[in-house]
């Protein structure tokens, strides 16, 4: 495209321009990554597999949790080794909310927080800073791949990448269940990703409800619901413990959810429609972003059991 059809395209008919330009880029990535695949001599990992093989990853948190399936599909049962690269920058814009890491992906309190709960599966051997290390696999390829990275569904950005796949259905996290939480409603509500319209405010007829997340969530979530308890955790591993459980959890797109999502917990998702990249699948998994779905699958679940019978004790001031 030469830059007079640039001009004109950009000016006349900037749909068609950017179709132009995004086609451009994934051909230009395209032959770049095949080069880079090659010279890493990749595609023989992939087949005479190394053992442990080494990933790098960048974060954010939640992405780390998503892209396990595609760490475990590449060892091929072997435990791999996680080496995360702290302090990287990030752009968060205001759809995100003010984000608690402000403007790095990952910083040394998160690595702190979330290796002990990556340290504790099988499939995962060592987990360290990265130091410049060399590594088998950086997926921090995902950031510089002409994909959309605000639709579709994070797991899979790195099937696309490095040519895996996974059965999402099935849990790719396991932890000992906490049940102290087990006659509780889990909320997980970021600042961001609030799907417009959704009010929590008709879950106070739920007797038990516990929040997880940062303090400042947390308070905001009080103004709603003034009797919802607060649950601090000393890591992510307490965390996994507390929503695998709980009665069920429901939560918006952001980290808590992702482990939610992995452990294959009873659960509900609030997503957001301008950046719908996370997506529930299994059994007794639900996704809203209308209200009377919202409090139909609360009701559903708080009714129903693990097999989706009716329970029948009582929680709830009015059920």
């Amino acid at each position: 495209m030469n830059v007079f059809k640039k001009i004109y395209l950009k000016t006349k008919n900037r749909n068609l321009y950017d179709l132009l330009k995004q086609n451009k880029l994934f051909e230009e990535f395209n032959q770049q990554y095949l080069e880079s695949c090659q010279a890493q001599n990749l595609f023989k990992y992939n087949i005479d597999i190394a053992n442990p093989l080494s990933f790098k990853h960048s974060g954010n948190a939640g992405d780390i949790i998503y892209s396990l399936p595609t760490v475990y599909a590449l060892s091929k049962g072997f435990p791999a080794d996680i080496y995360l690269h702290l302090n990287q920058p990030a752009k968060y814009d205001e759809i995100r909310g003010n984000h608690p890491l402000k403007n790095v992906m990952l910083d040394k309190n998160m690595f702190s927080m979330l290796s002990p709960l990556l340290l504790s599966q099988d499939g995962i051997r060592e987990c360290k800073a990265y130091n410049l290390d060399n590594v088998h696999y950086d997926l921090d390829i995902i950031r510089k791949a002409p994909i959309k990275l605000d639709r579709g569904n994070i797991v899979r950005w790195y099937f696309l990448l490095f040519g895996v796949t996974a059965d999402l259905s099935k849990p790719w996290l396991f932890v000992e269940p906490d049940y102290s939480f087990s006659d509780y409603i889990m909320i997980a509500r970021s600042a961001g990703y609030h799907s417009p319209g959704i009010d929590y405010s008709f879950i106070k007829k739920y007797k038990k409800v516990v929040f997880v997340g940062i303090k400042e969530e947390f308070y905001e979530m009080r103004k709603i619901l003034p009797s919802i308890e607060y649950h601090q955790v000393s890591d992510f591993l307490e965390l996994a413990k507390s929503i695998a459980g709980s009665m069920f959890i429901i939560g918006n797109q952001s980290f808590p959810f992702s482990i939610a999502e992995a452990l294959k917990v009873r659960r509900a998702l609030e997503q957001f429609y301008i950046c719908p990249n996370v997506n529930v699948e299994g059994s007794n998994a639900y996704d809203f972003c209308f209200q009377p779905q919202f409090e139909m699958i609360v009701d559903k679940l708080y009714q129903q059991d693990d097999n989706g019978l009716n329970k029948q004790n009582d929680h709830s001031d009015e059920l």
